[in-house]
């Protein structure tokens, strides 16, 4: 609400899928609050405006206004989080409070998340006189809304409430640019929006440009970047280079669209943005009747019939609706752009546990492997539309999940073999090794040379190829077999929310950099057997190289070195470690059991 732009142009819709009443009620709070909050940004031209960051940061920041008015605003907002902790503690709001607004009466005690009617409060009516801040001037206009919940309609998970809420705002504002931020991010950049719209605006391209997307930046990554969820090399490297060859795929947070665009709109060449659409004029119906009468395009059952979630809006059918909606926009003509200024548009919350990464990363893989073997591959929903360049560049990612059957052999087999004796490479003596050292060499250098010039530390690099083969051998492993299971019709899509909450000794373990185990999943019984597995047969292995075989065993036994190095951390999670972010007497006691299974099969049923 507080960027540098006419307010009387800017509305903000939040979506509740919960359908919280707290959610309402901390909502109902910050618009009061934002009536001094937005005027004390512009006076001072504050930045960062997120009012949690801009207090959490240095005293240095008060030397902007008067030790009084600075002391008067940060009371303002410490007594509003102070309510709202109360309320959400309590899980009650007081009598008095739920009077002074009617959307209160929209909660009962029969509503819960997954099963309540539809709920949209205009909280300030931007068109409306008398809402203005503290100084008189005109607030944007804010909106909550919870698209309706019954448990016998699928309800389309994230892209089925962005379509809700393109409905919703085409009633109340319909402003030709949409720009959506997921509910973990915010603002970092007060001029984001102006620059967005020079490229809508551009004479010579703009009319070309479908969306505008920023990166997608973490402001809670370690020094090290111990779980690899920086992004930097995707960030500066991949996202830029497909902004050469037609623009960057739609990642679902930190993108300006256009809203005919999302609304199904082919790309031709003389297309012209009508820059006075929008309803700008309070129209003679009462926000009551406004509310009501949008809570219709909020229904389980509107779309029902239509072509949304096809032909419209975001697209359905996948974990990773935005990219696939993207890759649709790329199809129907349209360019996008790449924008990632100096200060970052948007900063949000990574996640701070191995658990979180794993998920995180096994939605991402399995929704992309779902796109590549779907008709939206990008070589055949693509072909003849896009390049063949971005059309690869789609499948990047598209091949994520499958990686992990041949990053498992590699883990595995040679390791096997180096315990049994069994030579599966050249000998160091051979030219036909030259190709082995070649790939190994120019791989990982060039890997460390691309993390280096993006701001990594080495040490950051090395956790990153750690990261690469922890998800390689769980989170992407599990992702096809869930889309395999899904093609086979044996299971049904979901949606699995990465959590980004942590207690006060995760998050103190996290910021050391340690890793964290700490539960029992089959993810992290697949990182134990592997690195025990590893070592044991690095302890055979240098058996055999005192029996004169290092020549023809070196190069098994140095990627079994490596790979025990790289577990590393995983040893001391089992053997060493005593705090509760360890890994689990259980799991080490499975993996056990598995090494001692696959030495067995091997020996009854050789493998190599």
């Amino acid at each position: 609400m507080a960027y540098d732009y006419p307010a009387e142009k800017l509305s903000v819709y939040l979506s509740d899928d919960g359908g919280s009443v707290l959610t309402f009620y901390a909502m109902w709070e910050a618009s009061s609050f934002a009536k001094h909050w937005i005027p004390f940004c512009k006076r001072y031209n504050i930045e960062p405006r997120s009012p949690a960051v801009y207090f959490s940061g240095s005293d240095g920041l008060q030397d902007l206004c008067t030790p009084k008015e600075w002391s008067l605003i940060k009371d303002m907002y410490d007594e509003m989080t102070q309510r709202i902790d109360t309320v959400v503690m309590s899980g009650k709001i007081l009598e008095e409070t739920k009077a002074n607004h009617k959307g209160f009466d929209e909660w009962n005690m029969e509503i819960n998340s997954k099963d309540h009617q539809p709920i949209v409060q205009i909280l300030i009516d931007g068109k409306d006189q008398n809402a203005v801040d503290k100084e008189g001037n005109v607030l944007p206009t804010l909106v909550y809304m919870a698209r309706e919940k019954r448990p016998q309609h699928h309800h389309n998970f994230k892209a089925g409430a962005m379509n809700a809420l393109i409905r919703v705002s085409s009633v109340i504002s319909n402003s030709p640019i949409i720009m959506n931020v997921d509910c973990d991010m915010y603002s970092n950049n007060k001029d984001t929006i102006r620059e967005s719209l020079c490229f809508f605006l551009d004479e010579e391209t703009g009319h070309k440009i479908g969306f505008v997307q920023y990166p997608q930046n973490y402001n809670n990554m370690t020094k090290n970047n111990i779980y690899g969820n920086s992004l930097e090399v995707i960030n500066k490297v991949e996202l830029r280079g497909l902004d050469s060859v037609g623009g960057p795929l739609y990642i679902g947070t930190g993108c300006f669209h256009r809203r005919e665009i999302l609304c199904g709109r082919r790309f031709t060449k003389d297309y012209k943005e009508d820059w006075n659409g929008g309803i700008k004029d309070k129209t003679q119906e009462s926000i009551h009747e406004i509310e009501e009468e949008v809570k219709s395009l909020a229904t389980c059952t509107y779309e029902h019939g239509t072509q949304w979630g096809d032909e419209i809006g975001l697209k359905y059918g996948c974990p990773v609706e935005d990219v696939i909606t993207g890759l649709a926009i790329h199809c129907r003509g349209w360019g996008s752009i790449y924008s990632s200024p100096t200060r970052p548009a948007f900063l949000g919350v990574g996640p701070a546990t191995l658990a979180q990464t794993l998920l995180q990363h096994k939605r991402w893989s399995e929704g992309n492997f779902s796109i590549f073997l779907s008709k939206y591959c990008s070589y055949f929903f693509g072909h003849g539309k896009i390049g063949l360049r971005l059309q690869m560049g789609y499948s990047i990612y598209g091949l994520w999940a499958p990686n992990s059957l041949v990053t498992l052999y590699y883990v595995i087999i040679p390791s096997l073999a180096l315990l049994k004796g069994t030579p599966l490479f050249p000998e160091m003596a051979s030219p036909w090794i030259a190709p082995f050292i070649y790939v190994f060499f120019v791989k990982n250098l060039y890997s460390l040379y691309e993390a280096l010039s993006c701001g990594d530390t080495l040490k950051g690099w090395w956790n990153g190829q750690r990261m690469w083969l922890v998800k390689r051998i769980s989170s992407y492993l599990f992702g096809v077999i869930d889309t395999l299971r899904k093609l086979l019709g044996l299971s049904q899509m979901s949606f699995a929310v990465s959590s980004k909450v942590s207690n006060e000794d995760v998050s103190k373990r996290y910021e050391q950099e340690i890793m964290e185990f700490g539960s029992s999943t089959p993810e992290f019984v697949i990182i134990a057997t592997i690195a025990l597995l590893n070592l044991v047969c690095l302890a055979g292995g240098l058996r055999q190289t005192t029996t004169g075989g290092l020549n023809v065993f070196c190069p098994q036994l140095i990627l079994c070195g490596l790979l025990v190095i790289t577990g590393i951390p995983f040893y001391e999670a089992m053997f060493l470690r005593k705090d509760k972010g360890s890994i689990p007497f259980s799991v080490t006691l499975t993996s056990i059991g598995f090494v001692v299974l696959a030495f067995v099969v091997e020996i009854l049923v050789p493998i190599v």
